[in-house]
């Protein structure tokens, strides 16, 4: 069973979380699981990030406790075909974006639609900040962002990890709990094209930070754009 630590795991071996794998460890040493699934080991092309292309590579297969409720779907990547929902979300992100407001920027294919349709450079994984429609700077993380975003108005723009439905914990780390603390649950936009929420089947959005209270704080109800001028409203908890 893999224990999460932040990074965007595209694995399936992985539990939810830390609790979760805790408990899945307990219930099959007690034998109240007892069957195992085949399941891939993945990661991230190393080679082809450096070429600035997403990719994940398969490195092989290990036996893992069955048990759906606590472990987590493999990463689906976002397909060609949904270029079109991902531009009409940054028309609609665009158009409503405050001149006097900062923007941070998440990782992810959905939210680099809106830095392309400004033409403006985007970290492949990684957290710009923009304001007044320009970049302000590139690649930013933790304190540094504090010190850009302290006592300016400032939204939040993420998506959603794609067939695993988290919004903080895998792959944006740099989006710390006192980061999104400061800019607050309020100013946290949400992304996600139709089919990837279709793709959860119904399950809720999920966040995973090192910080118990910033996870629980962040629960709720959220407005996700999932197109130019539409909307759905997804459940946030912690598993």
């Amino acid at each position: 069973v893999g224990i999460p630590a932040g990074v965007k795991i595209h694995s399936p071996v992985y539990a939810k979380n830390p609790q979760a794998a805790g408990r899945l460890a307990l219930m099959w040493l007690t034998g109240k699981v007892q069957k195992t699934e085949e399941l891939e080991v993945l990661d991230i092309d190393e080679e082809r990030y450096r070429r600035e292309e997403l990719s994940t590579r398969l490195y092989g297969y290990l036996l893992v406790p069955r048990e759906k409720t606590l472990t987590q779907n493999r990463k689906a990547p976002t397909p060609v075909s949904e270029t079109a929902s991902i531009e009409a979300i940054a028309y609609d992100i665009i158009e409503a974006m405050e001149p006097e407001t900062c923007y941070l920027i998440g990782a992810g294919t959905t939210t680099r639609g809106i830095m392309h349709l400004l033409g403006l450079k985007n970290t492949l994984i990684g957290v710009d900040l923009i304001c007044g429609k320009k970049l302000v700077a590139a690649d930013l993380y933790g304190d540094t962002i504090l010190t850009y975003i302290k006592g300016r108005r400032t939204k939040l723009i993420v998506t959603v990890t794609g067939g695993q439905g988290y919004l903080f914990g895998r792959g944006n780390q740099q989006l710390t709990p006192e980061v999104i603390k400061e800019i607050g649950k309020e100013n946290i936009i949400i992304l996600a094209t139709k089919a990837k929420l279709a793709a959860l089947g119904g399950r809720p959005l999920l966040v995973d930070t090192y910080d118990e209270a910033c996870n629980l704080s962040l629960c709720g109800y959220y407005r996700a754009v999932t197109g130019y001028g539409e909307y759905t409203m997804c459940r946030v908890t912690i598993d």
